[in-house]
């Protein structure tokens, strides 16, 4: 037996020799010089009058821009040009240039010649180069000149979305060169080979592979197409042989079905068993080898129900995952492949067997870590919110789907191609027009069209259309009913309407459309890990808030059998330039940071989700906190502490005090936790398995009522006015109280009320604008407006005093989000104000408002210093000249 595997062994070695020989793929990221803007064939060569900027690849020139204080970024062109020296020995053979993706027209120019040109910034795409190259002077090398250009263009999707359409060649750049005789290396970008499982038990299966061979030589070829089916060990399970012959510069088809393999290894997400099939074309009469082409082979099958969800293999498997956008911070969408490998493997982690690919095709590294790790996927193109009906816009669209079909085919855990996203959200044309029904008539037409393509291309894999949640708009149009799995963005309890509605919605879906298969395809609350509150509520963007809407979410996911499955709304922040929120630029409704810091929500997930033990104390991040003591008898403030496990009892420790055990339900306990003053260190851990456990460090100031205590000197305060929200600070890790009235011997406001922004019924505090001059916006989005004083009730001592204002009307038309479909767009008032501000009954500021710094949307924050004497402590007053006083924010520091 020993030797029967070795020669199995020696057999794949010898079968795969000589790789290196038949096709070289080369990358030529490094070195690349940049210009951003429009050029003309002279400026290309003109060095004095174009500066060009060095770059690698892959790189995008918004990096930056998306994040300033400056709505829009750059949309237009971007130039790339670089010497690629190129081996004398390739001029007999077919030479390529291959992008994994530029974003989203791209022109290509060899030593002056133009190339060729590909639309779409999501898919990979390549050009036969031989004819533009020069293999005589090898010194002199070939220069190629790259024209990438994302400007807004009618006819190519996403018109409009929720995220950034960032510019550049983000993905890796190669050469290849193959010889005369290789597989189509012109296939959309694909590999040319396809590799199918038509029929698959537990008992057997069988595998096919399908392609065309190219030979661009200039005489007919005699060739033998053989194929190889190797186990994870590579001994070999299966051979296909098949012989061919080529006409001169043509195309031939070849198809190869194996008989049964008996008791294969299947592939799932708990045991993702990857066979890998390898084929080569070798030269009938000298049995050279010609080209290779290997993939990954998975053997699963798998269903959608209408009643019963999703099954594997033929068991039944709920769908939990998370969506994935491709960017990252301070990167753009220019990232190495192993931080998208990461993504997959958080996701994994998590103890998520699902991924949306959304909303466009990613990275090659994407799909191949989900065949490695045992992810399944669903992958589409980007038809988002709306459509143009134009001819172009449709073959577009198509020639996308084809693409992402295509190049991402040989991965067994694809299960879903979807298309449109939300295409039904920013319809054209009035409202009940005629034109607006004939644009529903067209879009459905055109999803009918990209499901026929879609089948057309594979008919081995589910089709999808994800909606957003106006069923009735929907099913009108048709919507539902063209692909075989709906896929629903539902938020109510954020968007819209209060938690109960997600179930009733699904229910509607299961009565209505009682035979076709769903998956909630977004469900998220915003979470910006900086703000918290011990009373939490809808629109907060609380990471409170969010911890209750994601329980509701899993929960109804998991007990309604109907439901194949369900994608968080966002694995990860990610960048949507047009957003304002507490975070502007930011859609925060991922489980982890935009630089990948797990949030409780992750936490929360794993403890529901993971089989192997799990304890993780919440909001650990959260290290620098505080609390106003009740009674200046207190030594300690208690506070809420959530702790995520799946296993039955916690233990808690704190400062070395034993707080006693709870019990965990649905993937968590809530410990009433006293924090001293100081540094605390919290420990977790599994009552019956202290191995499994968490640690965290919390520094906790504690505030007396009576500022003037001794037991708690006063030291410095940070208060956020016309909010109910404790927001930390993400450079300093300062913390910000929210608001209280005064009391005799401690701190707060006196008069006026918490600004609350007309038009949107939803934000419960102050506004969403972005304001302009500050990183820390939530401190300057609420305010309380007509107030009359602010006191302090300090001690003697000299302090700093530092006030924030921001002035929220502007006088322009504030326009909706468009995914907030309780908000609409309205023309607002401009402010006019005037006040002075006395601290301590001197002139602190005169005449203070819209005519000097109270500019409007801008941060401004202005600090004086005072000499407190006599028990008199801090008095700040405003008062009101020609419209309402405000203050948004207020720090004291004490310096002695």
């Amino acid at each position: 037996m020993i030797q029967k595997k070795i020669l199995l062994l020696t057999t794949v070695f010898c079968f795969l020799a000589g790789f290196s020989q038949e096709k070289m793929k080369q990358s030529i990221n490094s070195n690349w010089q940049f210009y951003k803007g429009k050029l003309n064939q002279a400026d290309l060569e003109n060095t004095k009058t174009t500066i060009w900027e060095d770059v690698n690849l892959p790189h995008s020139w918004n990096k930056f821009d998306v994040m300033d204080d400056q709505w829009g970024y750059y949309r237009g062109e971007g130039w790339y040009k670089k010497t690629v020296y190129v081996n004398p020995q390739w001029k007999n053979k077919s030479v390529y240039l291959y992008f994994e993706g530029a974003n989203q027209t791209t022109e290509v120019f060899i030593n002056g010649k133009k190339v060729g040109s590909h639309i779409g910034g999501y898919t990979a795409f390549s050009f036969p180069i031989n004819e533009f190259l020069q293999f005589e002077n090898p010194e002199k090398g070939n220069q190629i000149v790259i024209k990438v250009d994302n400007s807004y263009n009618d006819d190519i999707p996403p018109l409009d979305a929720d995220f950034t359409f960032y510019g550049g060649i983000y993905r890796d750049l190669y050469l290849i060169a193959s010889n005369e005789v290789h597989f189509d290396m012109t296939n959309r970008g694909s590999d040319g080979v396809f590799v199918t499982t038509p029929d698959v038990s537990a008992t057997s299966a069988k595998f096919q592979v399908k392609g065309n061979i190219e030979n661009n030589s200039k005489s007919s070829k005699e060739v033998i197409v053989i194929s190889k089916l190797f186990d994870k060990n590579n001994l070999e399970v299966a051979t296909l042989s098949s012989s061919l012959k080529l006409k001169s510069n043509s195309k031939t088809e070849f198809l190869q079905l194996s008989k049964a393999v008996q008791n294969p290894k299947l592939w799932s997400p708990d045991e993702p068993y990857l066979y890998k099939v390898v084929t080569v074309v070798l030269d009938k009469k000298t049995k050279e080898q010609l080209d290779l082409f290997s993939a990954p082979v998975g053997f699963r099958w798998f269903s959608f129900t209408a009643d019963k969800g999703f099954f594997l293999n033929g068991k039944p498997a709920k769908l939990i995952g998370a969506n994935r956008h491709q960017d990252y911070k301070d990167l753009a969408n220019a990232l190495p492949d192993i931080l998208a490998e990461k993504d997959m493997q958080l996701i994994k982690e998590m103890g998520g067997n699902f991924v949306r690919v959304a909303h466009y095709p990613q990275d090659p590294s994407v799909l191949e870590a989900c065949d490695r790790i045992g992810i399944l996927a669903m992958v589409e193109t980007p038809e988002v919110n709306r459509i143009t009906e134009t001819k172009v816009f449709e073959e577009n669209s198509i020639e996308m789907q084809r693409e992402m079909i295509r190049q991402s085919f040989n991965h067994p855990s694809v299960i879903v191609w979807a298309y449109m996203n939300e295409i039904l959200l920013r319809p054209r044309y009035d409202d009940k027009s005629v034109e607006r029904q004939n644009y529903y008539k067209n879009v459905a037409t055109l999803a009918q069209k990209l499901e026929n393509v879609t089948r057309e291309e594979d008919p081995t894999r589910y089709t999808m259309l994800p909606n957003h949640g106006a069923f009735d708009l929907y099913n009108s149009v048709g919507l539902t009913k063209i692909p075989m799995i709906v896929g629903w963005n539902l938020y109510h309890g954020w968007y819209n309407g209060e938690f109960g509605g997600l179930e009733k919605f699904l229910e509607n879906h299961h009565r209505v459309l009682p035979d076709k298969p769903m998956v909630i395809t977004e469900f998220g609350a915003d979470a910006d890990r900086r703000m918290r509150s011990d009373n939490p509520k809808k629109f907060d963007k609380t990471m409170d808030y969010a911890m209750l809407y994601h329980k509701h979410y899993l929960n109804a996911i998991e007990n309604l059998d109907y439901v194949a499955g369900g994608t968080i709304w966002n694995l990860v922040e990610f960048n949507s330039e047009g957003r304002a929120e507490s975070w502007p630029h930011m859609n925060n409704k991922g489980i982890i940071s935009w630089d990948r810091i797990p949030k409780d929500a992750y936490y929360f997930y794993q403890a529901r989700l993971l089989k192997k033990p799990v304890v993780s104390i919440g909001s650990k991040s959260w290290t620098n906190r505080s609390g106003v003591l009740t009674s200046e008898n207190e030594s300690v403030f208690y506070q809420d502490l959530e702790v995520f496990s799946n296993e039955n009892e916690i233990t808690l420790k704190v400062n070395g005090q034993n707080l006693g055990s709870q019990k965990t339900k649905e993937g968590s306990t809530i410990f009433n936790v006293p924090f001293k003053n100081g540094n605390n260190i919290v420990e977790a851990f599994s009552t019956s398995n202290e191995s499994v456990k968490d640690f965290a460090s919390i520094h906790f100031t504690l505030y007396a009522p009576n500022l003037s205590s001794t037991k708690y000197p006063f030291e410095n305060i940070r208060i956020s006015l016309g909010d109910q929200r404790q927001f930390t600070e993400e450079l300093t890790q300062q913390n910000w109280l929210p608001e209280q009235t005064y009391t005799k011997g401690s701190w707060g406001y006196v008069g006026g009320q918490a600004y609350k922004m007309p038009g949107n019924p939803q934000i419960p505090y102050g506004t969403n604008k972005l304001i302009k001059g500050t990183e820390n916006d939530p401190i300057y989005q609420t305010q309380r407006e007509g107030i009359e004083a602010f006191n302090f009730d300090v001690p003697d001592g000299k302090y700093e005093l530092t006030l924030y204002f921001a002035e929220f009307l502007s006088g322009n038309t504030r326009e909706a989000l468009a995914y907030n479909l309780a908000e609409k767009s309205q023309k607002e008032e401009k402010a006019f104000r005037v006040f002075d501000v006395l601290v301590n009954g001197q002139l602190f500021l005169e005449n203070f408002g819209n005519n000097n710094y109270l500019e409007p949307e801008k941060a401004v924050d202005m600090k004086t210093t005072i000499y407190v004497k006599d028990g008199k402590g801090i008095q700040v007053d405003f008062k009101q000249k020609t419209g309402k006083t405000i203050l948004n924010g207020i720090e004291l520091k004490r310096i002695f």
